[in-house]
């Protein structure tokens, strides 16, 4: 593979494995102090630097490139080392493109969010950037109920009448944002625009009400990816959302909805996860999946202390081949590619193994 190829690949495949890993590393961290017989392996910091060097060849001002940011937000965290900043400083975050879609939107607000949590809450600018885009979305009325309940769309305007383009399948990270900016500022619109997708208002249900089937179960209509589909990844979205739910207003009923969803998903008799090694076994989004539960271990150590030592099986099934028995490459050593290590059978809309990064 010649150095074009390289770029071309780790542009599309490598972004969100930089906060994966890093999300990992951290919360194994958290968890050995509090407690939990874990502990930082060399391996995944070593797999996280190869990758966050390359991020740093490759790196654009759109969505993936908000999510490597991310990543490098923990790098920063974990080792203080100022080349991270340095670099967020040099490419000026809030460049940052907003994209076609609310949710590319979400991503940079997130992006954003994290480095200006990690270097001390004192950047105002950041934090007013964050609140200009999301205040535009919300003024684009991309916060509506076409389908008959609250929810973030990617358009304002069906282009025909079939036309199911959700927030990436309405995953609603613009409620995190939300939550971020509550928590930030103190304004109460911003609360409120997140419960009102969660719950709903007098007119219109929300996601809750709409699609949570009770004991950790969410369930809602069929379609592609991106394209109709109402719930991705078994409903592990939410569990991120629920966790910046329960982090703006300690209401318990979030957090026990995010651990029953996070059990039921992660046990294998329910069918969404692999017996053994516990990855998805049917969309190519491992990165992101990975990142819900680990939102959702953060409000929930004690509860879901089975989440980390089931997402180091998920790493190690990768980064080994499936320790040398895959008959498909997971871990492509040349560029640390991931050719839809997470479910070696093939993925969402009718892509095969190899055609997925």
């Amino acid at each position: 593979m010649n150095k074009d190829e390289l770029i071309k690949y780790a542009k599309i495949y490598l972004a969100p494995f930089v906060v994966l890993f890093l999300f990992l590393i951290h919360n194994i961290a958290s968890g050995y102090q509090s407690g939990l017989k874990l502990y930082i392996s060399s391996k995944y910091m070593d797999q996280a630097e190869k990758i966050d060097s390359l991020f740093r060849v490759v790196y654009k001002p759109d969505w993936r490139g908000a999510y490597g940011l991310i990543g490098q937000s923990y790098l920063y965290k974990i080792t203080k080392d100022q080349s991270y900043l340095n670099f967020i400083i040099k490419k000026n975050i809030i460049k940052l493109d907003n994209g076609e879609w609310v949710d590319d939107v979400a991503w940079d607000c997130l992006a954003i969010l994290y480095w200006w949590d990690v270097t001390g809450q004192a950047n105002s600018e950041w934090l007013m950037n964050v609140k200009k885009r999301y205040d535009k979305a919300r003024k684009d009325k991309l916060l509506k109920h076409d389908d008959g309940y609250w929810t973030w769309y990617n358009v304002k305007k069906r282009i025909f009448q079939f036309d199911k383009r959700f927030t990436n399948s309405n995953m609603n990270q613009m409620v995190i944002v939300a939550c971020w900016l509550y928590r930030a500022t103190g304004e109460r619109k911003y609360l409120n625009d997140a419960l009102l997708v969660w719950n709903g208002d007098n007119n219109f249900p929300g996601i809750e009400k709409k699609l949570y089937k009770g004991k950790g179960k969410w369930e809602g209509r069929p379609g592609k990816a991106a394209f109709g589909a109402e719930l991705p990844f078994n409903g592990a979205g939410y569990l991120s959302i629920g966790s910046a739910l329960y982090n703006a207003t300690q209401d318990q009923k979030y957090k026990k909805i995010v651990i029953d969803t996070a059990k039921y998903i992660l046990n294998p008799k329910n069918g969404w996860v692999e017996d053994v090694y516990f990855y998805q076994k049917y969309v190519d989004g491992n990165g992101a999946f990975v990142n819900f539960l680990m939102d959702a271990y953060s409000i929930a150590p004690n509860e879901l202390s089975d989440v980390l030592k089931k997402c180091k099986k998920m790493l190690d099934h990768v980064w080994t081949n499936n320790y040398g028995k895959s008959k498909v490459i997971l871990h492509r050593e040349i560029d640390n590619g991931i050719r839809h290590g997470w479910n070696p059978y093939g993925g969402e809309d009718g892509y095969y193994p190899d055609e997925i990064g």
